[in-house]
């Protein structure tokens, strides 16, 4: 382990939207697989762990494959991954990945590669692959997010299923990103607007699953601009679903976004006992597209805004860069 820098952090600004990171801003902290200097970590959770009080701070990563768990509790904090293109996760070459399940391991949020936790608020991260390996056959989380006004760029966040663990009923944005899994690979409670995203399934199943419980509960699911494939050479024609209701009143809008013929006729299919849920689609384009066999569907004539899925303040904690 090494020395944290002495110096005092600063909250910084990442590098502008579609350029090279390879190189760690000023006064950032440093995490460096191999060849680190002094005062540089070589594993993400010592770099975490470095961190006190509420000060704002930057952690930049060096390339390379992290084997950990990573566990998030520092607010105000921006992670950078190394990449030659900031705007996407194709070229991202900092990997964090484990293989825990959740019924061995304490529960969904427990047996996540990557926990941001409720006491991680106004979080960034950029350009990092966060992967769960476990596979079929146990519900096992890469990413957990339980915080709010928590923004995501540019990851490429892979398991199988329940990938991702949007909760907590908070505010998060996840922009450029590419989410894969086969079952539920997208659920929990958060408000969450997924933009100009890649969500690929790599089986049968449903892409979300929102446990919304309640009708006065103001958050949504939002898929906006993004496009729906195929994450296996195996034919899934018909055989994935837009959403099912983890809870009653699960909330999903797909808007503005392309829908292939993997998606079933019916759109959603049962989860929650007696759910009466709230599934949308706007503006959307492809050959799953067709809402005319959709079930448990709710029509809208107008798209969701960032402002009624993410609140007023919006734009206040977002990277508007993307």
């Amino acid at each position: 382990m090494f020395l944290a820098p002495l110096f005092s952090l600063l909250f910084l600004s990442p590098a502008v939207w579609g350029s090279s990171r390879t190189s760690p801003p000023a006064g950032a902290i440093v995490v460096r697989q191999t060849g680190a200097i002094s005062g540089q970590f070589t594993t993400i959770t010592s770099a975490l762990a470095s961190l006190s009080g509420s000060a704002a701070a930057t952690i930049f990563i060096y390339p390379g494959t992290y084997h950990e768990q990573v566990v998030i509790s520092h607010p105000n904090l921006t992670i950078m991954g190394s990449s030659k293109d900031t705007g996407s996760y194709k070229q991202n070459t900092v990997t964090i990945t484990n293989n825990l399940n959740a019924q061995d391991n304490g529960g969904n949020d427990a047996c996540a590669t990557v926990r941001a936790t409720s006491a991680a608020p106004n979080l960034r991260i950029y350009n990092i692959n966060i992967v769960n390996s476990f596979g079929a056959g146990k519900q096992a989380t890469a990413l957990s997010s339980k915080g709010s006004q928590q923004g995501f760029y540019g990851l490429k966040i892979t398991g199988y299923q329940d990938t991702l663990l949007a909760d907590g009923g908070g505010f998060q944005y996840y922009s450029n990103c590419y989410i894969e899994g086969a079952v539920d690979y997208i659920y929990g409670s958060a408000s969450a607007w997924f933009g100009e995203c890649t969500l690929a399934s790599s089986g049968g199943g449903a892409i979300t699953a929102n446990s919304r419980n309640s009708a006065t509960d103001p958050s949504y699911y939002v898929i906006d601009s993004s496009t729906i494939t195929s994450g296996t050479s195996a034919s899934l024609v018909g055989k994935v679903y837009l959403a099912r209701p983890w809870r009653t009143f699960a909330r999903v809008v797909f808007q503005n976004s392309a829908l292939p013929d993997l998606i079933n006729a019916a759109g959603y299919t049962t989860l929650a006992a007696n759910a009466t849920p709230i599934f949308s689609e706007f503006g959307n384009t492809g050959a799953g597209a067709s809402t005319s066999k959709r079930v448990m569907y709710t029509p809208t004539s107008a798209a969701v805004t960032h402002a009624q899925a993410l609140g007023l303040a919006y734009s206040s904690w977002i990277d508007t860069t993307y």
